[in-house]
């Protein structure tokens, strides 16, 4: 769910501490991503709520998401989650887990925000790569929405 909600790469999530989670401003902070560049992207209310949720039941000491004896989780089990996840919605259309971030990025556009503020949120330096979701439609960084709350609740 984090992985749609915030537009991530397997190895953000992985890399997400507790204290990248900004509730205040509504934010995650992804902290070294790819080039060692870090930037901030849409915390979504719902998503807030089902980490709370989390953080409750599991108690992460130093990485958000935890593996076995506190270490970090595995980018393997991520998958493994993913595709039985699936496997019992009777998905049978090819997809990755990096299909939830083409899709957080598709989402967006499909809703009318600025191909530069996807650019921005996905950390894309060059604006060609982010064009591969095509046309460009205005609106405000303040103002967008994560794709999260657009679904049906």
């Amino acid at each position: 769910m984090i992985i749609y909600s915030c537009g991530l790469r397997i190895s953000e999530c992985l890399n997400l501490k507790i204290e990248d989670i900004d509730s205040k401003n509504m934010r995650v902070w992804i902290r070294n991503a790819k080039g060692n560049k870090d930037r901030i992207t849409l915390l979504s209310p719902t998503m807030l709520l089902q980490l709370r949720a989390y953080y409750k039941l599991y108690k992460p000491k130093d990485w958000l998401f935890e593996g076995v004896e506190g270490k970090q989780y595995s980018a393997s089990s991520i998958r493994q989650v993913f595709n039985r996840s699936k496997r019992k919605a009777n998905i049978n259309i090819p997809a990755t887990v990096h299909t939830l971030r083409h899709s957080f990025a598709t989402h967006l556009l499909d809703a009318g925000t600025n191909l530069r503020f996807i650019q921005q949120l996905l950390g894309h330096n060059s604006s060609k790569t982010t064009e591969i979701y095509t046309h460009v439609s205005t609106t405000n960084l303040i103002n967008i929405t994560s794709p999260l709350e657009m679904l049906p609740k």
